[in-house]
């Protein structure tokens, strides 16, 4: 059974009560990287962004991932070398923060995405820390599959294509190892491939996860 650490992570505000129509939506293309303003804020309101930190030796480690209607922005992580990585064509909206400040529903929404964020990075810490690497890889599929994944019939269909490398990245592990386990994973048929190359996590290994 999984564990209660590891249980479903979930954004209960409404993305449905979000209406920014009147704003300027900025449009980014898969891989461009989105300005970081120190005192700004960007919304999502289309597409998946994701959030790494690179060292100086230009190992990248991935933070997370947020899709709409998730709020990020430099001033809101203690990292220095933060980056945000289009990955899909996206659309944000730009706040900055006397415009949060002097409103209680930006205010409410900025909350609302701190604690979905906060409940992300918890997610991926506690699944770093369990000792199998198989055990890390299928929980983070797991988490992926409950945050951009549409159903299909086979299963879930992730929205967006992260690399071996993100993969790795997000549970402490090599890109070569990924890859190998992967490989495995597909053989035994737990994930599958559609034709745009896209991860489908299927139902068999949503069950071996809750086996």
């Amino acid at each position: 059974m999984i564990s209660p650490a590891l249980a479903p992570v979930c954004l209960t505000y409404n993305p449905q009560l979000v209406d920014f129509s009147q704003r300027s939506h900025f449009r980014f293309t898969k891989g461009e990287k989105i300005p970081l303003p120190a005192q700004d804020v960007w919304l999502v309101c289309q597409g998946v962004i994701k959030l790494n930190m690179l060292y100086a030796d230009g190992h990248e480690v991935l933070l997370g991932i947020a899709g709409a209607p998730i709020l990020f922005g430099a001033c809101l992580t203690s990292m220095l070398a933060y980056q945000a990585t289009a990955l899909a064509e996206v659309q944000l909206v730009q706040f900055s923060l006397p415009e949060i400040e002097a409103s209680e529903f930006l205010q409410q929404h900025l909350l609302a995405s701190v604690r979905w964020r906060l409940r992300q990075t918890e997610a991926l810490l506690a699944i770093t820390g369990l000792r199998r690497i198989r055990d890390r890889l299928l929980h983070l599929l797991r988490l992926l599959q409950q945050q951009i994944s549409q159903p299909v019939a086979q299963g879930y269909r992730l929205d967006i294509h992260l690399t071996h490398g993100d993969l790795a990245s997000a549970i402490g592990i090599s890109r070569v190892t990924v890859t190998r386990q992967l490989t495995q994973l597909r053989q035994q048929g737990l994930i599958l491939f559609d034709s745009q190359r896209r991860l489908i996590v299927t139902h068999q290994l949503l069950d071996q996860i809750f086996d």
